[in-house]
């Protein structure tokens, strides 16, 4: 069929033609006749013709259902990021611990990742934590979540109860970090028993935005500290909607995988790729803070000039530094 085009514009001149709409090669089109400079002109123009399907309004997709039986709750902010999210090592995990927090935290400063979570109480204070972070987020109980996760349970054959799941999923190196709103009475995670049966499995310890029970049964753990906002006789009265999500602790965001530095003044959250840099960055920091406690008690100089180094001292620390990196390669 024949359709006046109404023109296209090509090198400022409007080129009225009339069209032959037709399929080639499995592609709808048409062909175009037009006087350009007095020249007859015939040429082939594709559509892209967008059929009025969901994604092309705008609207939500049915998601397969097979996505509900993910052992990780799909989440798109992490299939976003999954490329970027290398693995952190166990020796690197190793050498976190040898770090004071500030000298963590100052290097994520410096990356933008300067949120941390504080008021922490730990069941071993002294206690440094430090692992790969697996997330969960519980809700307020009401009767159609609480049907639904007993549906998803079943068909992904995980206990509804996360704190049991925990114990039979997490994996050596892991820490648990779990968001329950921040509450203690209605905010309780698990007991001894069930920390122990992720001791048991290989985690490392727990970072509750919530409470756990048991305080004194979980004191004598001593390689699993569990840091939350509190402690509390109640059992959980939450429920687990959400297993290796983005979630809140205190005032930071955590993502499943994210390298966990925690003790009771502060826990650290941040995305495992950049591992090498931190401990490469921090090590440096730790030198130069010795370095200038030594200038400051050979009381040879000025506070002001050790504290922080003036530039003169900063040359000669970097030259120190440079020296023993030469004498560690030979």
């Amino acid at each position: 069929m024949n359709r006046s085009c109404g023109g296209f514009m090509s090198m400022g001149d409007r080129l009225p033609c009339n069209m032959e709409v037709s399929r080639e090669h499995g592609l709808i089109g048409a062909h175009c006749t037009s006087i350009f400079k007095g020249e007859k002109m015939r040429f082939w123009i594709s559509f892209i013709v967008l059929a009025l399907t969901p994604m092309a309004m705008g609207q939500d997709l049915t998601p397969d259902k097979t996505l509900r039986k993910n052992r990780n709750t799909y989440h798109p902010v992490m299939d976003v990021l999954k490329t970027q999210r290398t693995a952190v090592t166990d020796q690197q995990l190793q050498d976190l611990k040898t770090f004071p927090l500030e000298a963590i935290w100052g290097v994520l400063k410096g990356l933008g990742y300067d949120k941390y979570m504080t008021g922490l109480k730990g069941t071993r204070p002294e206690a440094r934590l430090v692992g790969r972070a697996v997330t969960i987020r519980y809700l307020p109980r009401r009767p159609d979540l609480e049907a639904a996760m007993t549906t998803l349970a079943k068909e992904g054959d995980w206990p509804v109860s996360y704190n049991v799941r925990a114990a039979e999923e997490v994996k050596p190196g892991d820490v648990l970090v779990v968001d329950l709103g921040g509450e203690i009475t209605n905010g309780v995670f698990f007991g001894d028993i069930s920390a122990l049966g992720a001791q048991t499995a290989g985690a490392r310890g727990a970072i509750l935005y919530g409470s756990t029970r048991d305080l004194a049964e979980l004191r004598e753990m001593i390689d699993f500290p569990v840091f939350s906002m509190g402690f509390d006789p109640n059992v959980a009265v939450e429920i687990g909607v959400d297993w290796n999500v983005p979630i809140r602790a205190g005032g930071a965001t955590v993502l499943p995988g994210d390298v966990v530095v925690a003790e009771e003044e502060a826990a650290l959250f941040f995305p495992p790729q950049f591992t090498a840099e931190v401990i490469t960055k921090a090590r440096e920091l730790v030198e130069k803070e010795i370095y200038e406690r030594n200038l400051v008690r050979q009381k040879k100089y000025r506070f002001r000039d050790v504290y922080p180094l003036n530039p003169e001292l900063h040359r000669q620390f970097e030259a120190e530094q440079k020296a023993k990196e030469q004498d560690t390669k030979h």
